[in-house]
């Protein structure tokens, strides 16, 4: 595939191309899995000593990162290290940001319950498989938040966490290998654009393209279909040349289908199929990409071209 644009290259340590690291591993229900929890403090961490199995549950989900207190004892202990903190002309985010992110006061950031939402509702606790990428999720904590930030992490599903591990909240624990972050304005400004397409045509037609990806009923991200349909959303361009180019031709996207591609075979491939509707003719087009979502990091298998019913 073409190169991705560059905003949308992972940040941190874990700046590597998908499908170009290992596939990693997690627990899976055939008695293999070595995930558990362990207490520091006050704060859950998770033991990062995962088996790899073949029934191992992906992640690759799009949303926003947040924090919680698992404890008033943790949030009282933060409060008087943000008075010793030099804040004063800061908002309270910038404070927290400043304050989680002084080397100091790591020992909190350690024992914070890290959420991860998806179209606000809190989906999954993040909990990195190497501590070294608490980093990581500083970093997602942004000192001046907007509703057009997102976060895209990519893990392994684990148990559902215990009552006590993040105040009461009961979710699937995710140990993520990365995290990358950006808002959506620089994202539709950082993909090619075709030269054909005016820039006041594209650019509305890709935010809206993104915007229906994310909003798609139960796109949790931790299925082949989610994922792949994600994976395409922040690191294949044509995807938004194609639809930008219908929208031109007086076209509508009418549908999306992802299914199991005829290439399948010892790897997990499928087809992720976008149907475009003229909206005088009634004519349809549909193109096809197909995905291989095989291990942890999915890959493009063959570019987006026109699909036809066998």
């Amino acid at each position: 595939m073409a190169d991705p644009p560059e905003m949308l290259q992972p940040q941190g340590d874990q700046a590597s191309e998908f499908g170009a690291s290992p596939a990693a591993a997690a627990p899976s229900d055939d008695g293999n899995e070595s995930l558990c929890l362990s207490q520091v403090g006050d704060g859950p961490l998770l033991d990062s000593g995962l088996s790899t199995s073949a029934g191992s549950t992906y992640v690759l989900a799009l949303g926003r990162v947040e924090l919680q207190f698992p404890t008033l004892a943790l949030e009282k202990e933060f409060a008087q290290a943000t008075g010793r903190a030099p804040t004063k002309g800061l908002t309270d985010r910038q404070a927290v940001q400043a304050v989680l992110s002084d080397r100091q006061n790591r020992y909190l950031a350690r024992q914070l319950c890290w959420v991860f939402t998806i179209e606000g509702i809190e989906t999954y606790i993040l909990a990195p498989r190497d501590p070294a990428d608490l980093d990581l999720l500083l970093e997602a904590l942004r000192p001046a938040p907007r509703p057009t930030d997102v976060d895209v992490v990519i893990g392994v599903l684990g148990p559902i966490a215990p009552p006590e591990a993040c105040n009461g909240l009961m979710l699937p624990i995710m140990v993520f290998d990365q995290i990358y972050s950006f808002d959506v304005d620089a994202l539709v400004k950082s993909i090619p654009r075709p030269e054909k397409i005016e820039a006041e045509q594209f650019e509305p037609a890709a935010e809206e393209l993104f915007s229906r990806i994310m909003q798609l009923a139960d796109n949790s991200g931790a299925t082949d279909e989610y994922r792949a349909l994600n994976y395409l959303a922040v690191r294949d361009p044509n995807i938004y040349a194609i639809t930008a180019e219908a929208f031109a031709t007086n076209s509508s996207l009418t549908a999306v289908d992802v299914r199991p591609s005829r290439l399948s075979g010892s790897r997990k491939i499928v087809d992720a199929i976008f149907s475009y509707t003229n909206r005088q003719t009634g004519v349809e087009d549909r193109y096809f990409a197909r995905v291989d979502v095989t291990e942890e990091f999915p890959f493009l298998v063959t570019r987006f071209s026109p699909f036809f019913e066998r």
